[in-house]
């Protein structure tokens, strides 16, 4: 009995380690877009004053 209840330990353990992994990789995915989409935004802002700015001195 307590043979089987190890190995059920043990597999769990494995899949929590599997899902602890593969939230690491979402979690670095997600960083690099969030920062691309941060970089974008601030792209667009820039435009978007430079644009303003002619419209002043219209």
């Amino acid at each position: 009995m307590s043979d089987e209840l190890f190995n059920e330990l043990e597999g769990r353990l494995n899949s929590l380690i599997n899902v602890v992994s593969e939230l690491k990789l979402e979690n670095d995915r997600l960083k690099k877009e969030n920062s691309r989409l941060h970089e974008e935004r601030v792209g667009f802002k820039a435009r978007i004053d430079a644009i303003l700015k002619k419209l002043e001195g219209v």
